[in-house]
């Protein structure tokens, strides 16, 4: 990827970013009071119980057993933009009992948590035979000829309305649903059918100019994280900032500079000096060349195990024994407080009971690395540079701590392992189950890291962060118009169900 082409791309993320506020509703927010009037609304007033069946039966009709419908489960519905695929079709003897039955113009409701919160509706059109079956954490509610479809979808769609239902939901913690007398006796303003349509029709004619601006938005998105990759892995490979080997041969600077070969000797020479261990010093894992690709002149390719002087996994505390933060005891760096992109998070962390030989033995300084080795199969591997952390703060046993040895930069090792080539190499070693994956210290430590000299690593931490500053400003920006076009999404249905939008 060309590094101009690409930025100037990123260049055009806040005028892309910009769009959205002039999406709809003349860049009212629904959180602004003057935004939206508080009228009250002339349409009558009726029970969703009035206008829909709930979970009613396919039809006067039943499809045989051998007829096809089509499968929708809940992964299939998108949150909030009422589409739906279809994961096939199955027979009707398949998924007559323990599914959920819906047919044609139907409107799934998902009545579970977290899917009711995260606005999982859609109606559905184009079944196969016109049925279909899906999950039993869905409502099918069937309008009756006063309502039409897509106005009831886009009323259940209103955030006001999901936040009460979450409030009425009942059950066990991480299995509550809305209960269907709940729904039933929910009050929907009803309109003519003529005027509901109108309606309708302005809703998404609004929402497409909205997902417009969204769309342009997700690309910006995409892009910058493309941009982000691409300078880790130019930096990574040598040709971010001229080498000490370019310095030398232009007479800017001095002939004689330590190379990474030397660098690495030396380190290696040190370990062995100050090994204070049982027994005899155990060689250090050494990278395989043959099968890497080249480096620069003076660079060295050296293994995590020969520049790190300490590796160790973290304090085991269960959730039970943690507390929210702010309560006495020591902070608590947990997985998710490291993220995608090279950082650890130091606030809102919980607290856990911690002896002083515990606080010393797992605390973290400055320029740690902490790495993620056990989390679901997309995120293990996060790698988080500890920056600025107060006295006393300890770590999470799915961590490891890694300290790099004098005259290796630590950023520079966690911009390493951050990149999609590190990355790359970390898929070979890592082990997955279903649902966890993990990568285990003797399989990490020999990983092979490209070494250049100290000056060279100070060189491009400080280009890396020059220009991924830029790209964290484009990205707070794209973010926060993101959150704008679903505050402009919310308006819209507020308006238009308060009787203001046609």
């Amino acid at each position: 990827m060309s590094m101009t082409r690409s930025m100037s791309t990123h260049r055009r993320g806040e005028k892309i970013a910009s769009a959205v506020n002039r999406s709809a509703l003349n860049d009212e927010d629904p959180h602004d009071s003057s935004a939206v009037d508080d009228i009250a609304c002339k349409w009558p007033i009726v029970s969703l119980a009035e206008v829909v069946d709930i979970n009613p039966r396919l039809g006067d009709v039943e499809p045989t057993s051998d007829s096809l419908a089509s499968f929708v489960p809940m992964k299939s519905v998108e949150a909030e933009s009422g589409r739906f695929e279809p994961t096939g079709t199955r027979q009707v003897s398949e998924v007559r009992k323990g599914y959920t039955a819906f047919r044609d113009g139907d409107v799934l409701f998902a009545k579970v948590t977290p899917c009711m919160e995260n606005g999982k509706a859609a109606v559905m059109r184009g079944l196969t035979n016109g049925i279909g079956f899906g999950s039993t954490e869905f409502f099918a509610l069937r309008p009756t000829e006063r309502i039409d479809a897509r106005y009831l979808l886009h009323f259940l769609l209103q955030q006001s309305f999901r936040s009460q239902a979450a409030r009425n939901m009942t059950g066990a913690v991480g299995l509550r649903r809305v209960p269907k007398a709940y729904l039933e006796r929910q009050q929907i303003p009803l309109p003519s059918l003529a005027e509901q349509k109108l309606i309708v029709a302005e809703i998404e004619q609004q929402f497409t100019r909205l997902d417009a601006g969204v769309a342009a938005l997700r690309r910006a998105q995409a892009n910058l994280k493309r941009y982000r990759a691409a300078v880790l892995n130019v930096a990574c490979a040598g040709r971010l900032v001229p080498t000490e080997v370019e310095f030398a041969a232009s007479g800017e600077r001095a002939s004689t500079f330590e190379s990474g070969s030397v660098l690495l000797e030396r380190l290696v020479s040190e370990r062995r000096k100050d090994w204070d261990g049982r027994g005899k010093f155990e060689e250090l894992a050494v990278a395989n060349v043959s099968v890497l690709p080249s480096i620069p002149r003076g660079w060295v390719w050296a293994t995590i195990d020969q520049i790190a002087i300490d590796t160790m996994i973290g304090l085991d505390r269960g959730r039970s024994h943690q507390s929210p933060g702010g309560e006495s005891g020591a902070p608590y760096i947990k997985m998710n407080n490291v993220t995608m992109d090279g950082k650890v998070l130091l606030d809102s962390l919980v607290t856990v009971a911690a002896t002083a030989t515990e606080t010393s033995r797992f605390a973290v300084l400055e320029g740690d690395i902490l790495f993620n080795t056990r989390n679901s199969k997309e995120l293990v591997g996060k790698v988080g540079l500890v920056r600025q952390p107060l006295s006393g703060y300890v770590y999470n046993n799915n961590l490891m701590r890694i300290r790099t040895a004098r005259s290796v930069s630590p950023a520079f090792l966690a911009m390493q392992m951050c990149s999609p080539a590190f990355r790359q190499r970390m898929e070979t070693v890592k082990k997955a189950t279903t649902n966890v994956a993990a990568v285990y210290a003797k399989d990490l430590l020999p990983l092979p890291i490209a070494l250049p000299p100290t000056r060279e690593q100070a060189r491009i931490v400080a280009e890396v962060d020059r220009r991924l500053s830029v790209v964290e400003e484009l990205e707070a920006t794209v973010t926060a118009n993101l959150q704008r076009a679903a505050r402009l999404r919310q308006s819209i249905l507020q308006k238009a169900f308060s009787g203001t939008l046609v």
